[in-house]
């Protein structure tokens, strides 16, 4: 009898710690898939620490969905990055690329790039542009919007 065993090659149980492994694979993928950042692009990939921190503030909020290879986009890079770093803790920019993030996108019901979306603290959507936007715009758009940074 255990000259069978030996020679067909089985070892008892094989198939049910086959199924635990393949089981406990598609477990660790699924988890992994779901404990990933949030769909939120560049913003996603920093710090979470920094993201929770600037959640709790409860800040007016500028979201830039574009991408970084689109010549508009581009023209506005420098301006959104003088105006996070000059209104740090007054408002959140945000840049989101579409091109490389495609849900964002759809999540936020863009038609074309760059968009941007205004927010205020409270999360509420106040305003969007589609097309380029200057810094003068997005500021005198913040005052006409009742906010005061």
């Amino acid at each position: 009898m255990q000259n069978k065993q030996q020679t067909s090659g089985h070892r008892p149980g094989g198939a049910a710690t086959r199924w635990i492994v393949v089981v406990a694979v598609v477990a660790v993928a699924i988890g992994a898939y779901v404990l990933r950042p949030a769909a939120g692009g560049d913003a996603a990939a920093g710090n979470q620490d920094t993201v929770v921190a600037e959640a709790t503030k409860a800040l007016p909020r500028m979201i830039d969905l574009g991408a970084d290879k689109c010549v508009p986009c581009k023209m506005m890079a420098p301006i959104l990055e003088e105006l996070k770093t000059e209104y740090e803790g007054r408002m959140v920019i945000e840049f989101i690329d579409v091109w490389k993030n495609p849900s964002a996108g759809a999540q936020y019901g863009i038609k074309l790039i760059p968009t941007q979306i205004f927010y205020a603290a409270d999360g509420t959507e106040l305003y969007r542009h589609e097309g380029f936007y200057g810094r003068d715009d997005i500021l005198g758009k913040w005052r006409e919007l009742g906010i005061d940074l």
